[in-house]
């Protein structure tokens, strides 16, 4: 069996599936709040990968299709442990959603409705708040020493609480690559191959993305049903996958003129049933294609709409990694990603915002969120028992 050398401090593939799994069961409120649980727990506690790599992995997600925050936990697990740890990774971050989504659609289906959980989410969101913003604060406190790069991340952040979408995301990476070019250039110096460069720069993994890519295939054909309606799934759901740019939300549209208007497969109600338990249940709110999946194909449905949806980007991102890689000795590349980093942090705090705009105005909210936050800041409390604590608390004060 071939073999590949391990930093250090690496992770066994066991405690990969396991953090992740956490990190899966308790990442409520969006892409970017997943992505600041990953940053605590890998960066920050662990020390599994250095602020850079976190950066450029999230830069990168940001401008391929597919949802940001898996494609960012599918980077993570090839860094750590090649093909195979991506593949572990995202499965253990998407499966409590699946579970519970799948659960819920039993009971939707059965039952024709779901308990109210508002409370409980009035609880998650300044929590999730708080977790965003102490991300980019630790993050913007290793990261920016000039004032230049203090510019490009208020620009950043501008931008996008003032347009935003996905264009306006792709240019101000590609105007903070620009500006990093030819600001930092001349600072930049390039080292040499270390001994404990990143897992998929060290072992070749970029011929060994076939068999992340096979592994959708493999999955499809489910006994008892039709492997003519679960082929059509998988292939609808990754055919809209990877078009999809900007997010979860902007994929919305796409999803309901195939699924409502095209395929037939759920009602105009049953849809938006689906959009609101993906957003009231842990990780990406593109885990609403199990429901829909399950509703024409049972569990096995859901399956394979949730490996059509999330699979095929995982496998651009490693693609566009192993890319990456070979190119990041250059010193033009370096000069980039040195300005692309702080735009990052930039839409790390502009994403705090905006979600904290979306808080309940109520005194409850800003006591949570200053417990969290100093919960974080001060005592280092594990992020993955920030938010199901925040959810009790609102389940109980509100």
């Amino acid at each position: 069996m071939e073999r590949f050398p391990l930093p250090a401090n690496a992770i066994s593939l066991l405690s990969l599936f396991w953090t992740f799994l956490k990190v899966g069961a308790t990442a409520f409120g969006g892409f970017m709040a997943l992505i600041s649980v990953v940053q605590n727990l890998v960066v920050e506690r662990r020390r599994l990968l250095r602020q850079e790599e976190m950066l450029d992995g999230i830069s990168l997600a940001s401008m391929l299709p597919g949802p940001v925050a898996v494609n960012v936990v599918a980077y993570v697990g090839y860094r750590l442990r090649g093909v195979v740890g991506a593949l572990v990774a995202a499965t253990a971050v998407i499966l409590p959603s699946f579970i519970l989504i799948t659960a819920l659609s039993y009971v939707y289906f059965r039952w024709g409705q779901i308990p109210a959980m508002q409370k409980l989410f009035m609880g998650f969101v300044p929590a999730v708040t708080a977790i965003i913003a102490s991300t980019a604060w630790g993050m913007s406190l290793k990261t920016i020493g000039t004032l230049r790069e203090m510019a490009i991340l208020f620009v950043s952040a501008f931008v996008l609480l003032n347009v935003g979408g996905f264009y306006s995301t792709v240019a101000v990476i590609v105007f903070a690559a620009v500006a990093g070019y030819w600001l930092f250039r001349a600072d930049v110096d390039v080292p040499g191959t270390s001994t404990d460069s990143t897992i998929g720069k060290s072992t070749g993994a970029g011929p060994k993305l076939s068999f992340l890519a096979l592994t959708p295939i493999a999955l499809s054909p489910f006994a008892g049903f039709p492997a003519g309606i679960l082929a059509k799934l998988f292939l609808t759901f990754a055919g809209m996958s990877v078009m999809l740019f900007g997010g979860g939300y902007v994929f919305i549209p796409m999803i309901q003129e195939a699924v409502v208007d095209g395929q037939r497969w759920v009602t105009q109600t049953e849809f938006i049933d689906a959009i609101a338990l993906g957003q009231v249940t842990p990780g990406p709110i593109l885990i609403s294609a199990a429901f829909i999946g399950y509703k024409v194909a049972g569990v096995a449905g859901a399956a394979v709409s949730t490996v059509g949806i999330f699979a095929p980007p995982a496998v651009i991102m490693l693609i566009a990694t192993s890319m990456l890689d070979r190119v990041k000795t250059s010193k033009a590349v370096q000069a980039g990603l040195r300005g692309v980093r702080p735009a990052v942090i930039g839409m790390i705090f502009a994403a705090a915002v905006v979600i904290g705009s979306n808080a309940n105005e109520h005194w409850l909210s800003l006591l949570i969120f200053s417990a969290a936050l100093l919960a974080i800041l001060r005592f280092r409390v594990e992020v993955v028992w920030i938010i199901p604590a925040s959810g009790l608390l609102g389940l109980v004060l509100y």
